[in-house]
Order: structure tokens, then C-alpha cells, then sequence
């Protein structure tokens, strides 16, 4: 577990170092859990969105994109249930003074679990060699299955638990399984309560006229009470999905582990509307789908996994995580969920508005069914930086720090590096930026020996540096110097663009999910 503190540790330090992500208003100590994303970040988060909508809008003539307001007319929130039912279990130490979330202690001394079965298999693994079968491994040794049914049998009672609102017995729970405080170690726990999670704000010129508002804890509702508006100016036929990303706002207990959980932060998601009763397969198509577009990254299959919910809310019924391996384990990273009509149904009732579908097939009118999928920006964000991340022995016995980030998403595609600031070459360079940037995110820099340059470009995640030398002057050739091998070879200044492109194009990765 130390290797993956001290493995976050530098993902943090990394991130700040180079320009991808800053604490919010630093210069005052910051404000806990709200970061601002740097240069590099900016540009990172904005090609990570952007590879999202390209996939989830422009590829598929069915689904169209909207951008809703932050701000709802109040009784949104009560109609979606957020006003009544938008908690999160809170207890507090009585002895650290500190809170926590209920539900995440537990989760947390699961995952302790969850690591020892992650050493029995590895101390297996170099038992056996070639010959180990780890399927066949967790499904039969007796210390790994005993790990596992205590991990079921305790989520399972906390997920019931939870569902029943039966408080006390989540108290039981953590003190049945002695789970301390993970400050002081004291066991000195109050009894668990309910934290509502939205953020309350006023909308009026005068204090006694203004209205209460909130700031939207998803951006799902901005899509549900548009549906019919744009149903009928798109002429959409059912199925038929709304997209949309944006901010987010929940005042969460225990913001934590960076970017992961933040208090300000922002969701890609998409409803799609289908016919009642054909939930399950669009359900499954989705799952699929969705699963497809994170491979396409390239990221290692190893790193997700299917979490199907124990505990689903009263409307759904079905509803898995997508779960991505980070520094400090698997964690949710988008969600799949069949919410039935219960969003389009509350939203009639409390509006009096008809928020129904005529289908012209069966000649009446239904309310449709949804089925959601929602990525959180940021925490996709910290998963392609965090994986990316890497330190790399070489041959001649050194080390390099390289990002290996998909070059799809790199933030700069290129730095041209003339070899010294003389002879006219940071001349030739400088043309090379001004051609290329019309179609990439291009730097240039003349600081450093080459090599330091090298070195720097790798740490920052750009996939080539271009390097102009003597040499450019007699044949308009430069040196390209590719980050993941570290191969260098000998181009035309004109094949550039082709080459960047080849490897950086939205095209070419998109194809894989086809």
C-alpha cells in the first residue's frame, strides 16, 4: 500500500511541477478540495471532453448535445428527490473531532482486504511462474475465497443497511469490525447521521425577496426537463439520446484524494431515451459501448473492471460502475444506469406539464425510460494522468520520468527545439511553430542543453520533439524524436503535419471502438 501512497504522492507533485493542476487560491492557503486546472490541465481536460463528445454526439446520429444552466427553478431539486433524499451517511470521532463518511470507512477496510487478496495472488504468482492459473487461483484457494466472502458480506449488509435508512446498524457495522479512526486510531464513534449534500444559494436584489436556490449536484435534470423541447425542435425518434457536459456542485463530507472527489467538478453525461421495456438491452449495449470507448485509450484492459451495485436507488433497476484501477485501488470512474421513467414522471407531476413521447408505430403516447451514462471529467482526468505517470530505467542505467499520456489527449503535440540559438536556426524553428499550429498545439523551446530538452518534454507528456539542426539549413530535414520509444529519425519538414497527424488524429483512435 506504501508503494501506491508514495506513487499518488508524486502523481500530486507531478501534476503541480509541471502545469496540469493548481489548489484553488493557493496564495491564501487554498480552499480544501477545489483545484484550478493549470496550462496543461486546461488543455488535458478540454481533450478529454472533446474525445468524449466526438464519440457520444458527433458519432451517433441519435444522440444530440445541449449545454443547461447551473441554475433550476427550486422545485427541480424536490421533484428529482435531491431536496429529501441527497445525503451521504455522516459520523463523527468523538476524540479526533473529525467526520467521515459512514459508507467510505467501510469501503475503505474492504479495500484493505482487497490488497491482501492482491499479495496472495502475487506471492502465487511468483511461486508458480509460467505455470500459475490465477482464475482458477481465486476460485479455489481457501484464504482468497475466505477474503472475498467477508468483503461480499459486509457490503452487502452496509448496502441493505443504507437502503432501509437503518442508521444505527451502519454504527454496528463499523464498530463490529473495529475500524478506527484513521488519524488517532480511537474507536470512539457518534452515531451516524444523514448530510444533505447540495449547496444553498439566493437568487433576488433584496434579502427579503430572494429566492432560495441551489447549485445543481448533476447535470442529468438540465437534460430530463428539456426533453420534450428537444424532442420536438430535433424531430428525434425515440431511441434517441441528450448529451451534455458541465459543472457540478456537492458539499461532500470527506473530499479527498485530490481530483477524485472535489466539491466543485464537472460530469459528461448522456440520457438516453428508450421505449419501456427494452431497458435490459440498451442497458448491456451501453455497458459495452461505453467499456469500448475506454479501451480505445489504450490504457490497459487490467485496469477496469464491471461493478454491478448492491444497493440500487428505488428507482433504477439496474445500475453498474465502470471501475478504473487507480494509485489507491479500484474506484468508480462512470456509471450505467436504467432509471426507468421515474426522472420524466416526477417531473410531470410536480410541473403538470405532459412530459410524454407520441409514437407514431404504436399510435399513443408513453413516458419514456431512461438509461444514463455519467463519467466525472475530473476523475477521468486523474486516471489518464496517474496511469500515464511512469519512471523507466534505460539501457545506459539512468532513469527518465516520462507521461506517457495517449497523444490523442496530450496537451502539446509537439516542441520544436532548435539545436542552438544561433546560425539561424531558432529562425527555422520558429517557422516550423507558425505552419504547424494551425492544426496542433505546438511549443517551442531553446532553453538547455537538447537532451535536458528531451528530458523535460518527456516529464510534460509530449509526444515529439522536433529538433532543428545544421544539417536542416542543406535539406530542409529535421530530427523527430518519438516520447513512448525514444526513436529518432530523419524527416522532411513537409511530412510533419502527416506524421503528427497519423499519430494524434481523433479518427484513428475513435475507429478502434467500431
Amino acid at each position: 500500500m506504501a508503494n501506491n501512497d508514495d506513487q499518488f504522492k508524486k502523481v500530486i507533485s507531478h501534476a503541480k511541477e509541471y502545469g496540469y493542476v493548481f489548489q484553488s487560491s493557493e496564495i491564501y492557503d487554498g480552499l480544501s478540495a477545489v483545484y484550478d486546472y493549470a496550462q496543461n490541465g486546461a488543455e488535458l481536460k478540454k481533450n478529454i471532453r472533446d474525445y468524449w463528445w466526438k464519440a457520444m454526439v458527433q458519432m451517433n446520429d441519435n444522440i444530440v448535445g445541449i449545454d443547461a444552466a447551473i441554475f433550476m427553478h427550486p422545485t427541480t431539486w424536490k421533484a428529482s428527490g435531491h431536496v429529501d433524499a441527497f445525503n451521504d451517511p455522516l459520523i463523527d470521532n468523538k476524540d479526533s473531532k473529525k467526520r467521515y463518511r459512514a459508507d467510505v470507512l467501510i469501503e475503505d477496510y474492504c479495500a484493505k482486504i482487497e490488497a491482501k487478496i492482491e499479495k496472495e495472488i502475487a506471492k502465487a504468482q511468483t511461486r508458480f511462474g509460467n505455470a500459475f492459473n490465477k482464475p482458477e487461483f481465486i476460485s479455489t484457494n481457501p484464504r482468497v475465497l475466505g477474503y472475498q466472502e467477508k468483503i461480499n458480506t459486509t457490503l452487502s449488509r452496509m448496502a441493505k443497511s443504507l437502503e432501509n435508512e437503518d442508521l444505527a446498524d451502519v454504527k454496528a457495522l463499523i464498530e463490529e469490525l473495529e475500524i478506527a479512526d484513521p488519524l488517532t486510531g480511537s474507536k470512539n464513534w457518534t452515531d451516524v447521521k444523514q448530510f444533505n449534500l447540495m449547496f444553498g444559494t439566493k437568487l433576488g436584489a433584496s434579502a427579503e425577496n430572494a429566492m432560495d436556490l441551489y447549485l445543481r449536484p448533476e447535470t442529468a435534470q438540465g437534460i430530463f426537463v428539456n426533453f420534450l423541447n428537444v424532442q420536438k425542435t430535433s424531430r428525434l425518434k425515440i431511441p434517441f439520446g441528450i448529451a451534455q457536459t458541465g459543472k457540478a456542485f456537492r458539499n461532500e463530507i470527506v473530499a479527498r484524494q485530490f481530483i477524485f472527489r472535489m466539491r466543485e467538478f464537472e460530469q459528461m453525461e448522456m440520457q438516453f431515451f428508450i421505449k419501456p421495456g427494452t431497458q435490459k438491452q440498451w442497458y448491456e449495449h451501453w455497458k459495452e459501448t461505453r467499456l469500448k470507448w475506454h479501451l480505445s485509450l489504450g490504457m490497459g484492459n487490467d485496469n477496469y473492471r464491471f461493478h454491478d451495485h448492491e444497493k440500487l436507488a428505488h428507482y433504477a433497476d439496474a445500475a453498474a460502475d465502470i471501475e478504473f484501477k487507480f494509485p489507491f485501488g479500484f474506484k468508480e470512474l462512470e456509471g450505467i444506469h436504467s432509471r426507468t421513467d421515474f426522472d420524466l414522471s416526477q417531473h410531470e407531476k410536480y410541473s403538470g406539464k405532459k412530459l410524454q413521447y407520441f409514437d407514431p408505430e404504436e399510435n399513443k403516447n408513453y413516458v419514456p425510460y431512461v438509461l444514463e451514462t455519467s463519467i466525472g471529467l475530473d476523475r477521468m482526468f486523474l486516471a489518464v494522468f496517474s496511469n500515464s505517470l511512469q519512471e523507466e530505467e534505460l539501457e545506459n542505467g539512468t532513469t527518465r520520468t516520462v507521461l506517457k499520456l495517449p497523444s490523442v489527449l496530450a496537451p502539446i503535440k509537439a516542441t520544436i527545439l532548435p539545436l542552438v540559438k544561433k546560425d539561424g536556426l531558432p529562425e527555422i524553428a520558429k517557422q516550423i511553430v507558425e505552419d504547424l499550429k494551425w492544426d496542433f498545439n505546438v511549443d517551442y523551446d531553446e532553453k538547455d542543453a537538447v537532451g535536458r530538452r528531451y528530458r523535460r518534454q518527456d516529464a510534460n507528456g509530449t509526444p515529439f520533439c522536433i529538433t532543428v539542426d545544421h544539417d536542416t539549413l542543406k535539406d530542409n530535414t529535421v530530427t523527430i524524436r518519438h516520447r513512448d520509444s525514444m526513436q529518432q529519425e530523419r524527416v522532411a519538414i513537409t511530412r510533419l503535419r502527416e506524421i503528427i497527424k497519423h499519430d494524434t488524429d481523433m479518427r484513428s483512435w475513435l475507429m478502434k471502438i467500431k
